[in-house]
């Protein structure tokens, strides 16, 4: 006679001895990860948390009325709880992971990374290479964690241009006051990784690994890139901050933020993008649109608007 047990400590599968799921509080997120393929890849988006931001504080070349109702078409405010989205690229071989999160910097609101990852089936050690978009608290500041690597066997690739920018203090001058932390913030998440021997610059536009190429995306850092993924004819472009807004930017490309180093020439790229994201109706996994942030761009009218990914749980190539 067979039993049936509600309660398991150690389940045994195909082998394979597996710890049981964790309990959890119900005011707990479930673990933040969601797979999609791409030809014969594998592409898990990992959530690093969410954290709120003053839109109406950081937002350029929009009215505070025109904000307000671009926010509330998509019932939002303002201040806007916003996603810290990494991926991860996986062929079976090889587990790039696109970006870092925030590390030790934004306190709870990030920093979950790691631990999503492992829930995911990525323990920090099995990645093989992190690709940075560019340098900035939210995408490189995981990267180190208490001062040492956090992802001990894996090189981290960032475009030569914001490696030579954000680690020469000198150039704290040729940034807005509000961006002067970003210096010091890159020093201590970065120097563990170069002390390492494991920070790699590359100019883009540049192949890093087969199937995977950094584009230039330049304005909102010097070195800001993108990544274009190909697969089996699909493709997938993993954009950084080419949005911060959703609700605003998509519509109106021509808002920028405070946190573009140089604005006209981030708006430039963003225009660029979107067109060509909605021209050749690519995979776009997105840093800032809401958890896991995939989907597609599509015209209208002027501008552009985001369509997510349809959920599913067909992931077998």
């Amino acid at each position: 006679m067979k039993t049936l047990m509600t309660i398991m400590t150690i389940i045994t599968l195909s082998g394979t001895v597996l710890a049981a799921p964790v309990a959890v509080t119900p005011d707990t997120q479930a673990p933040g990860y969601y797979r999609m393929t791409l030809g014969k890849l594998r592409i898990t988006a990992v959530s690093d948390g969410t954290v709120t931001i003053p839109l109406d504080k950081l937002l350029t070349n929009i009215s505070p009325q025109q904000l307000r109702e671009s926010m509330a078409s998509d019932a939002m405010t303002p201040q806007a709880e916003t996603s810290i989205n990494a991926f991860v690229i996986d062929n079976g071989q090889q587990r790039v992971l696109v970006d870092a999160g925030a590390g030790d910097l934004f306190g709870h609101n990030g920093g979950h990374l790691l631990d999503n990852l492992a829930a995911a089936g990525y323990p920090a050690e099995t990645i093989n290479a992190v690709l940075l978009t560019h340098i900035h608290a939210d995408h490189s500041g995981g990267v180190s964690r208490g001062g040492k690597p956090a992802f001990p066997n894996a090189q981290v690739y960032v475009e030569k241009k914001d490696a030579d920018f954000w680690l020469t203090p000198g150039n704290v001058n040729k940034v807005a006051a509000s961006q002067a932390h970003t210096f010091a913030e890159s020093e201590r998440t970065l120097r563990p990784v170069i002390a390492a021997g494991r920070l790699t610059t590359f100019s883009a536009p540049a192949t890093v690994f087969a199937g995977i190429r950094a584009i230039p995306a330049p304005g909102h850092t010097p070195g800001s890139v993108l990544y274009r993924v190909e697969s089996d004819g699909q493709t997938l472009v993993l954009w950084g901050d080419i949005i911060h807004a959703k609700s605003v930017q998509m519509p109106d490309p021509h808002v920028a933020i405070h946190f573009d180093v140089d604005q006209k020439h981030a708006v430039q790229t963003r225009e660029a993008v979107l067109a060509q994201m909605a021209q050749e109706g690519d995979w776009v996994a997105a840093a800032h649109i809401a958890f896991p942030g995939l989907g597609h761009v599509k015209r209208d009218g002027s501008g552009y608007r985001w369509v997510a990914a349809n959920y599913t749980t067909q992931l077998s190539h």
